[in-house]
């Protein structure tokens, strides 16, 4: 038995603990770890080749993701999303013994880690971009929600809707939480930093009587949002830009409100305080923005090296502290903070789920490859979120501390009428 095989087996069964994992080695050995335990997985899996252990041993998130990719880990029993969620509910952030301070090593290896993948210039921006958002609009179709297409964690507002709402309900009622922090008024001229598809500008238009400008980067995503504008008849009052949020801070331009979903997770580190100046900047004095982004809990981190080298180059999940810190630099004031812990690990679950249930078309449209590398994907995503330490924040900014109402009892009325109209 190799080295690698014997140090696999001494972490698996310090790991798993609660439900259960067959593994098979590629030498024919079979090892069993844990115990069944009701509400965790039970599942087995195979190492097509030696290898496996040692490229596990050498980076456990990326070995495994690419492992699995290329078919040399197959799921016999479960599913990928049961393997990550054995693995994770077995490791939860909220469990960990690490109370104090992170040690020196570890705070150079996040610092020069953050530095070198995260730069994001305006030069590379555009590129890692494309890298996630232009590889076909028709995929997204067949994972989000047909009536906004909206690619960030949805609010599932079961008090209202019950525990049975649906994805395209959770994502309109995200829409509606989200335009109610803008206090909106009517004649409004707003920005959506990172506009997508454009649901969100639509839905602005449409619901609270304002204009909108939607810029973003990504070719694909800019053709679609103009052809959804016009065929929902609001293409005179949203226009959508392949621009730069930087270079249109430079031209001087100002808007009444700004917004930006999931985009932020996009900026990398380097540039969060330019980030902010450019949001300081284009703000009218008594306006308000909102950012919505995935955030880390507890302290800052890195982005894992399989994240990082096949979903999105560049990106960087900030904790709350270095985004309000990057804020304050320019003298934007919080006005308010709302954290969603589990809201994106439901609405990545509903992704998944179409996934699978496109697994056909998405394989004649890519390969088996991408299919396997995207499922890995979403079930990281979806557990980081039940288990790890993501989560999202929606961070609710003004320039002047008159801006906004002194009370935050606006919003619910807002949103309501949001929802209704």
């Amino acid at each position: 038995m190799a080295v690698s095989d014997k140090v696999i087996d001494r972490l698996l069964s310090r790991m798993i603990k609660r439900g259960t994992l067959d593994v098979t080695y590629a030498d024919g050995r079979t090892r069993s770890f844990g115990r069944a335990t009701q509400g965790f997985p039970d599942v087995a899996v195979r190492f097509i080749d030696a290898n496996v252990p040692r490229d596990l041993l050498l980076d456990p998130r990326l070995g495994a993701g690419e492992a699995y990719m290329d078919g040399r880990i197959v799921v016999e029993r479960g599913d990928i999303m049961d393997l990550v969620s054995l693995a994770r509910a077995n490791n939860r952030w909220e469990d960990r013994a690490d109370l104090g301070e992170p040690s020196l090593p570890r705070r150079l290896r996040n610092r020069i880690s953050v530095g070198l993948r995260s730069l994001n210039k305006p030069g590379s921006s555009r590129k890692n971009v494309a890298h996630h958002y232009d590889i076909g609009n028709e995929l997204y179709h067949l994972m989000l929600d047909a009536e906004h297409m909206q690619y960030s964690c949805a609010y599932w507002d079961t008090a209202r809707f019950g525990e049975d709402m649906t994805l395209a309900q959770a994502q309109e009622a995200k829409l509606a939480h989200i335009a109610a922090k803008l206090n909106l008024e009517p004649g409004n001229h707003v920005l959506d930093i990172g506009c997508g598809w454009g649901g969100m500008a639509i839905f602005l238009v449409q619901r609270a009587d304002v204009r909108v400008l939607g810029v973003t980067l990504s070719e694909e995503q800019l053709a679609l949002a103009r052809q959804r504008a016009a065929q929902a008849g609001v293409a005179g009052r949203v226009t959508f830009e392949l621009v730069d949020y930087r270079d249109l801070a430079k031209s001087g331009a100002t808007f009444d409100r700004i917004v930006s979903v999931g985009m932020f997770e996009h900026v990398g580190a380097p540039q969060f305080e330019t980030y902010f100046r450019c949001i300081a900047q284009m703000l009218e004095p008594h306006g308000a923005a909102l950012v919505h982004t995935i955030g880390r809990m507890g302290s800052p981190g890195r982005t894992d090296a399989f994240t990082d080298k096949w979903i999105f180059p560049g990106g960087y999940i900030p904790a709350l502290s270095e985004t309000v810190e990057a804020s304050e630099k320019v003298r934007l004031i919080a006005t308010d903070v709302e954290t969603l812990r589990l809201h994106y690990a439901r609405t990545i679950r509903a992704w998944y789920d179409n996934v699978l249930a496109n697994r056909d078309a998405i394989v004649a449209m890519f390969d088996e490859r991408f299919f396997r590398l995207w499922t890995f994907y979403l079930a990281g995503a979806a557990t980081v979120f039940e288990h790890g330490s993501m989560c999202n924040y929606q961070i609710q900014f003004a320039r002047e501390r008159t801006a906004l109402p002194l009370t935050r009892d606006y919003m619910a009325g807002a949103e309501r009428r949001l929802l209704e109209a």
